[in-house]
């Protein structure tokens, strides 16, 4: 068994332990209940019993341990009715309900449905009706099981929150060696290019020849740069989101096929945001190159920005295969991905630069199929 295999056996079986510890505590609950039901039944009894007696007792007869019968009630509350079901008296009601008849007679059928009844004989063709409730000990144990229920789950939720925390950050640790590894091999091909294209400058080579290559060596830097800053805290700035995403926008154009119709519509006025510029430029590329994949090449990409007062937001919108609607969630999660090649981070990666660094937001904000995606972030104005 390997470690994630360990760790979610560990996760079920706690969780399972869990469910099982809850569901004999509520079967033994619901047996105690049960019982001390059928004890105050048999009290209840005892007293209607002892009224019986009480009520046919001759009058030099010893009432004292009938009185103590009686007087030993002080929990569970009583209604008398006669035959009638008119109420004859009551016992430990509460004030509030004993002192207001039209309460008493509401709370009498409150007890019809409680608990049945207990037949009084009084002698002579006299009966009553002996209504009682739980006692406050038994009401209180009624809602032991929802609060031990709710504990369990709560205990439940804990354990499954912990191991789901501890796998983003094993997630996050990754992403992090992974992203730091890579700009540590390209640092070193990268400063040799360098080298180079200084050795060739010295050179008769075509100028032309070694400005393109400095503009690939720009890019590499920039790359690693990139790479450098996942896992770390990134630096935010003022900057105009317009001009940001402009200048990223002209760099995608022209690296991009003929096929592909780029248009941007962008306010005049300058957009501040606290940004990360290449950070951002890198969202704007994943979110760009997924589009061209969706239109295969072929098709029209626009990028429109708008602004309200709280917010600036940055539609980016493709022609292209659309995503299904029950999709439009999970298309950010590591792995999910539609092309053959791919990894599946692209999107998982743009999320985690806007909402995790930048405390924005990023959606699908609109798709239909074989007509077109829409992607929205969503960023904080200063």
């Amino acid at each position: 068994m390997n470690l994630p295999d360990e760790r979610s056996f560990n996760r079920w079986f706690i969780i399972i332990s869990c469910l099982v510890v809850i569901v004999l505590v509520l079967w033994n609950t619901s047996i105690f209940f049960q019982r001390l039901k059928e004890d105050e039944r048999a009290k209840m009894n005892i007293w209607a019993q002892a009224q019986e007696e009480l009520s046919n007792a001759p009058e030099d007869a010893d009432l004292s341990l009938i009185l103590k019968i009686l007087n030993n009630n002080t929990t569970i509350p009583i209604i008398h009715t006669d035959e009638n079901g008119d109420i004859a008296y009551t016992t430990n009601l509460e004030p509030s309900i004993a002192d207001n008849p039209k309460e008493t007679q509401e709370y009498l059928e409150d007890l019809k449905d409680e608990n049945e009844p207990i037949l009084i004989d009084l002698g002579e063709g006299q009966i009553q009706y002996l209504y009682y409730g739980n006692s406050p000990a038994l009401n209180k144990l009624k809602y032991y099981p929802i609060g031990l229920t709710l504990i369990g789950f709560l205990f439940i939720g804990v354990v499954y929150f912990f191991y789901t925390t501890t796998k983003s950050s094993e997630q996050n640790k990754l992403w992090a060696g992974m992203a730091k590894e890579t700009a540590h091999q390209i640092g070193t091909p990268l400063s040799s290019l360098i080298g180079w294209t200084e050795i060739l400058k010295t050179e008769n080579v075509n100028p032309s020849y070694v400005e393109e290559m400095e503009k690939d060596i720009d890019r590499l830097r920039t790359i690693t740069e990139r790479f450098s800053k996942i896992g770390s805290l990134p630096n935010l700035q003022q900057t105009d989101i317009v001009a940001s995403t402009k200048e990223s926008f002209e760099y995608l154009k022209t690296r991009s096929s003929n096929l592909i119709h780029f248009s941007i519509r962008a306010p005049r006025q300058p957009i501040n945001v606290m940004l990360n510029e290449q950070l951002y430029s890198w969202t704007i590329e994943n979110l760009v190159k997924n589009a061209i994949d969706a239109m295969r090449g072929k098709g029209e990409l626009m990028i429109e920005i708008k602004q309200d007062l709280k917010q600036a937001h940055i539609y980016i919108t493709d022609t292209g295969k659309g995503i299904d609607k029950n999709r439009y969630k999970s298309i950010f999660e590591p792995g999910q991905t539609t092309k053959k090649r791919g990894w599946g981070l692209g999107l998982s990666l743009a999320r985690r630069i806007i909402e995790e660094y930048h405390k924005g937001k990023i959606k699908v904000a609109r798709s239909e199929l074989n007509k077109g995606t829409t992607f929205q972030i969503s960023l904080k104005k200063v």
